[in-house]
């Protein structure tokens, strides 16, 4: 079944190019099914890419999802758009009266903040609290996942010595789970951050379960023993070309970034790099969309 998306948004065009599944709300509303409703809080300052990114795996799924984008109310967007926010987003207050099947909440470019420094944190806890409530299960991408673990666990953060990046290889600790089922043993993901957490804090809290590390015990899947949270501390979401971008982004600041681990070719940023994560970032959003939002979420809230 297929995403349904508005016909003006900017990423129907590139997603159609993909052959992925989509529908606009007119023809939606002439089918007799309940679509699952999933809420993005999108955080990202290149709003219009993570909505093709994200967009493109909820796509790839037999059920048919309706998404809906939230910006923050709190928060004044530069890098996007007046125009497209208020063609395509709401705000919390415009939703908080209703109940969503699934919600993402996507990372942000202020881990370096402590938490409550961030302008939007008291807007962003308010609705992380309201999602206890109203929300089935909510996904939550690198540091929103840290958010999460502060919020609801009160688990920390720490400075990395430097920068996080490059596309890193994982483990998985329990293929039974179901949010990991299909996943090799061993598969790559990207990373992009400054910040980490704690593998022994989060596996010493009997709420949570850590289903994934880096090699170097670097938590990258966890979840919630009562399945509400899904926290991933990379981005499997990314193109093969988002960390290419943020490199020479950073160099053309005349910054001297590092170059992104085992993501360039021959380790050459002028070499075209190759996504190889694909298929699990697919099956991960697939996943979480059958076992923790459609089989758990009722067919009409009351």
């Amino acid at each position: 079944m297929p995403i349904t998306i508005p016909k003006q948004l900017p990423a129907r065009h590139i997603l159609e190019q993909e052959n992925i599944f989509l529908m606009d709300t007119d023809r939606a509303t002439t089918q007799d099914i309940r679509p699952l409703n999933i809420v993005i809080v999108n955080l990202m300052p290149e709003k219009e890419r993570t909505e093709t990114q994200l967009l493109r795996l909820l796509g790839n799924s037999p059920l048919q999802v309706t998404a809906t984008f939230l910006h923050t109310a709190t928060h004044e967007s530069k890098t996007v758009s007046q125009s497209h926010l208020h063609q395509f987003y709401q705000t919390f207050a415009n939703i908080k009266h209703k109940r969503f099947d699934g919600m993402i909440i996507t990372g942000a470019p202020v881990e370096m903040l402590s938490f409550e420094e961030v302008d939007y944190w008291e807007e962003l806890a308010t609705i992380m609290e309201w999602a206890k409530t109203n929300v089935t299960s909510v996904l939550h991408i690198c540091w929103a996942a840290q958010a999460a673990l502060y919020y609801h666990y009160g688990i920390g953060k720490f400075e990395l010595p430097a920068k996080c990046t490059g596309v890193l290889t994982h483990t998985v600790a329990n293929s039974t789970v179901e949010l990991v089922r299909g996943f090799d043993e061993e598969f790559l993901a990207p990373h992009s951050r400054y910040t980490g957490t704690s593998g022994d804090t989060i596996r010493a809290d009997d709420r949570l379960l850590l289903l994934s590390s880096t090699k170097d015990d670097d938590p990258f899947i966890i979840l919630s023993r009562d399945e509400k949270h899904v926290m991933v501390t990379g981005h499997l979401e990314y193109d093969h070309s988002t960390l290419a971008d943020e490199y020479h982004r950073d160099r053309n600041k005349g910054l001297d970034p590092s170059i992104p681990t085992n993501y360039f070719p021959n380790n050459d940023p002028k070499e075209k790099p190759l996504n190889r994560w694909r298929s699990h970032a697919h099956l991960l959003f697939s996943n979480w969309l059958n076992y923790y939002v459609y089989q758990e979420t009722p067919y009409q809230w009351e």
